[in-house]
């Protein structure tokens, strides 16, 4: 009777095992991990939180590095700042240890500033060849607008000079104060805009704006409702769309009750210690606009205080490449790739 007893209680524990396992999400969901970051040293002006760094890009093998407000350097209408791929990789290889001192590449861009009210600097930038694309951000409040700018690098990378009789206008889908389109790519023969705020309970119909190399508006792609701020987008070596994706407590706007990517492929333990997000999301181009690629977030390792990244780019095929604005200070990151 005794071994009865015993075998039954086996066999009832072995199904209460079978069935909290079966209750559970497959363990493939919980798919998110941390990437620890590595932080590139830099030397010289651009450590300043007056850079308030805003955008990344490549053109050739030079870094370009876009401040909000390059006026803040140099004489008329500033500088923006330029590192060569081989001083990133000879840090990341160990090859040297001392930080990096950013060249400079003069802006012109006579009058432009002055002929946009209301002007709140430069968000984003992105090359074709010679061609060189930005977005501006203006306003406040009710009054918000962007805009989009295109101009030529000198041969020998010492200066870019915008087209200034050419400016057009990227009218924000919601008027939310400081939410302008802050991220921007370069893909073949198309420059894509993307809104900061793509959240289900701010923008209901989120979508990129389209324009041709010549700036001719070419129409929207719809974009996914994507929680809290996008702040830079790249091209990945998968020919994916990369963006961060970003959220800091301050942004009290973008605060939502549901996070749809956490709860799909969880978060480990580190991250909830946090309020803070810092990701990056992958992004599909279909013929039917772009889509969520399918694929867990790239989550940072956080620490205490948040760090607002607002550029991003490829790096080959290790990884990628972000620069923070003044939050919490200027900082150049590299993450891998999983």
């Amino acid at each position: 009777m005794k071994s009865k007893v015993v075998v039954l209680a086996l066999l009832i524990l072995t199904a209460a095992i079978l069935v909290g396992a079966c209750s559970h999400p497959p363990a493939t969901r919980i798919a998110s991990t941390e990437r620890s970051l590595t932080l590139i040293p830099m030397d010289g002006p651009i450590t300043s939180k007056k850079a308030e760094l805003s955008g990344l890009a490549w053109h050739g093998d030079m870094l370009i590095l876009l401040p909000q407000y390059p006026e803040r350097f140099g004489q008329n209408d500033g500088v923006l700042f330029a590192i060569p791929k081989s001083a990133i990789l000879n840090y990341l290889d160990g090859k040297s240890q001392d930080p990096i001192t950013p060249t400079t590449i003069r802006l012109s861009a006579p009058g432009l500033k002055e002929s946009i009210h209301g002007f709140e600097g430069y968000e984003a930038i992105g090359f074709s060849g010679e061609n060189v694309y930005l977005t501006i951000e203006s306003g406040k409040n009710a009054k918000m607008m962007g805009y989009l700018v295109e101009g030529k690098v000198s041969a020998d990378q010492s200066e870019l000079q915008i087209n200034t009789s050419q400016v057009v206008k990227i009218p924000p889908p919601v008027l939310l104060d400081n939410r302008t389109d802050e991220a921007l790519i370069v893909m073949g023969d198309r420059v894509l805009t993307f809104f900061e705020a793509n959240g289900a309970q701010v923008n209901s119909s989120p979508a990129a704006h389209v324009f041709g190399l010549d700036l001719s508006p070419q129409g929207t792609l719809s974009f996914p409702n994507l929680e809290y701020r996008v702040t830079d987008a790249t091209l990945g070596p998968d020919g994916q769309i990369w963006v961060i994706n970003h959220f800091s407590p301050k942004d009290t706007d973008l605060l939502t009750s549901s996070d749809p990517l956490a709860e799909k492929y969880g978060k480990k333990s580190p991250q909830q210690q946090y309020p803070q997000v810092e990701r990056l999301v992958a992004l599909k181009d279909n013929p039917s606009g772009i889509t969520l690629a399918g694929s867990a977030p790239l989550e940072f390792e956080l620490a205490k205080e948040p760090r607002n990244w607002e550029g991003l780019v490829a790096l080959d095929r290790r990884g990628f490449l972000l620069v923070t604005d003044k939050s919490p200070d200027t900082l150049l990151a590299f993450v891998p790739l999983p």
